[in-house]
Order: structure tokens, then sequence, then C-alpha cells
């Protein structure tokens, strides 16, 4: 028996960047660490994401970040997976990888200890397009489970952002 998901905040978000993305005929690419592809498949549960999903990878492990998606392997050495360059490596990686319009990635801390010297809950949501590549730091509290999903969100919300930039300059 499925529960229906349609009010949960993530669908309300991937609803309106599926809508956007299609609206702009723009695509999209997924590289997640963190979310371990929760970013996809909420845009994936969405009806009519096959016109905008082009795909996405899932690197939770520093090889995949570098051998998929091209991230340095001098850069994940010098500052570790969790950090803002890295996330904007992987979502060009992510774009380059996917032949997309757009990339997203996600990497960070969910718990339950720190890693490579960064708290619980310190989030990078990493943005790709066509005119270059950039990041946002987070900070977010609560469990393993809820980190995961204000991720999640956050990412749905910088994509939504992106895909209004890039339509603007298309």
């Amino acid at each position: 028996m499925s529960i229906p998901v349609a009010a949960s905040g993530s669908a309300r978000s991937a609803a309106a960047v599926v809508a956007r993305a299609i609206e702009q005929d723009l695509t999209v690419a997924t590289a997640e660490s963190l979310t371990a592809g929760m970013v996809a498949a909420a845009l994936a549960n969405t009806p009519g994401a096959s016109g905008m999903l082009q795909g996405g990878v899932v690197a939770y492990h520093n090889a995949v970040k570098a051998g998929v998606l091209g991230v340095p392997m001098e850069l994940l050495a010098d500052v570790g997976s969790v950090d803002g360059g890295v996330a904007a490596e992987m979502a060009s990686g992510a774009r380059r990888v996917c032949g997309a319009d757009v990339g997203i990635s996600t990497t960070g801390v969910a718990g339950p200890e720190p890693h490579d010297g960064k708290a619980v809950g310190t989030v990078f949501i990493g943005v790709a397009t066509q005119t270059g590549q950039t990041s946002f730091e987070y900070r977010f509290s609560g469990d393993r489970q809820s980190i995961r999903e204000q991720s999640c969100e956050a990412a749905l919300a910088r994509l939504l952002a992106a895909l209004g930039e890039v339509g603007y300059r298309s």
C-alpha cells in the first residue's frame, strides 16, 4: 500500500522545479552524496519529470566523485568531501556527464558523527549552469534523516532559483 506524499514540502518543491524546467525547456542532472538520490527521486516522483530530468549520480565515495564526476582528487585530498568547492565540482560533473543544462549537488554530514573535520549538519549544495558553478553552505539540525530531508529541500529550492536565472539569460 502506498502512502501519498503530495503534501510534503519536497513534493511541492519538486513539482515547482519540474514545471519551471519544462516551461523553459531546460534539463537537470543531480550529483548526490549525503542525500543518496533523494533529490533525483523527488523530481522523478513528479509527473512530467521525464521531460526535464536527464539523470543522476549517487557519489557517496570519493572515488566516484573523482572518477565519474571529475572532482579533482587533489581537492578531495586537501579539503575533504564536505566542502563548497567539491559541491560545485560535483554539480558541474553531473551537468557534463548527463548532458544537462543545470547540475545540482549535495554533500555534507548527516551524522551521527562529524566527518572530514566538519560538524554534523554541515551541508553544501552545488549548482552548475552554462555560466559557471557555485555552492551554498547550510547548517541544519536534527537527526540523520531530518538533516538529509532538509538538504533535499534546500537543493530543490536552489535548483528552482537556478532555473529561473538560467531561463532569464537564455
